[in-house]
């Protein structure tokens, strides 16, 4: 167990993750507290690595739920394997006889064959999905929810139990608690409100882009071979598109990728060529595009003007 902040900062920084102190202090009070952590912000600022980085960190398995829109029970927290329900079956068929024919009575051959069902719905047929595999581990475990905005406001109410209690209800086997609580992460996107009892029961914490000098510490960081005055080039370019009106920011991991192609390129500075060829790494809509070469390089034609 940490005992300050400033050592969860140092596990995440050996991971490779750079964390502020926000996050540093909200993940010292989860572990203490015992609770979850809601981590929102915009896409790519590093929410879903923060989960990766702090599993490896904690030496914990890392189990992850990837939500999207029409995400049931069935798909989170477990199914019946029912192929190998339909083979019990048959051999209970096949051992009907021997299983009954020494009873004295109706009413011992029907507590038998009772007997039987029970283990028909049973652990050994049960396939966990994240959710349930995450209660029942027997190991330390960091669930990784990601993007709850994604799914539908009723599977949000379907967690409330688990964020709770750690447990979760399996209607044929009952109560199943957690053997060893999980540290819990949720992500979202802030694409819609989330319910104030999910966030009632979690730590918030909210991760913005970083300013220049983090994000120029992850890219030295991450891509080390980048020489380091056209790391900063690339970092203030990236910080002055994301201040554009633009329909997708850059992300900190497109930041990366291009960091990374600049140094497959052995660029030596952000000329006019290098951007105009490698833009496409960062802008992904070619609206995004024409107003940024706008705002980089007022004086010269677009495209479609050559």
């Amino acid at each position: 167990m940490f005992n300050k902040p400033s050592e969860v900062r140092g596990a995440l920084g050996q991971q490779q993750y750079i964390a502020s102190d926000d996050i540093a202090t909200v993940l010292y009070l989860a572990e203490h507290l015992g609770k979850p952590v809601l981590a929102e912000g915009p896409a790519g600022v590093g929410k879903t690595e923060l989960g990766k980085a702090w599993a490896a960190a904690t030496g914990r398995e890392l189990i992850r739920l990837q939500c999207y829109e029409g995400l049931d029970e069935s798909k989170a927290l477990y199914e019946w394997e029912y192929a190998k329900q339909m083979l019990y079956t048959q051999l209970l068929r096949d051992k009907l006889q021997d299983l009954l024919k020494d009873a004295s009575s109706l009413t011992e051959a029907a507590n038998r064959l009772a007997e039987e069902e029970d283990v028909f719905f049973s652990e050994r047929f049960l396939l966990p999905r994240p959710l349930l595999k995450a209660i029942i581990s027997e190991k330390p475990a960091l669930l990784l929810i990601d993007e709850i905005d994604r799914a539908d406001s009723e599977f949000e109410a379907f967690l409330l139990e688990i964020l709770s209690d750690f447990q979760v209800s399996v209607p044929e086997i009952g109560t199943m608690k957690a053997r060893q609580q999980p540290m819990v992460i949720l992500t979202s996107n802030n694409t819609r409100e989330l319910s104030e009892a999910l966030k009632r029961r979690c730590l918030y914490l909210f991760i913005d882009y970083p300013n220049t000098d983090a994000e120029l510490t992850i890219v030295r960081t991450k891509v080390p071979d980048l020489a380091p005055q056209l790391a900063r080039q690339a970092v203030e370019m990236v910080q002055r598109l994301r201040r554009l009106d633009l329909k997708k920011h850059p992300s900190i991991s497109e930041t990366l990728d291009w960091a990374k192609a600049l140094v497959l390129l052995n660029a030596k500075s952000l000329d006019e060529k290098t951007l105009e060829t490698t833009m496409t790494v960062l802008l992904k809509h070619e609206s995004d595009m024409m107003r940024a070469r706008r705002a980089t390089h007022p004086g010269l034609p677009s495209r479609s003007e050559r």
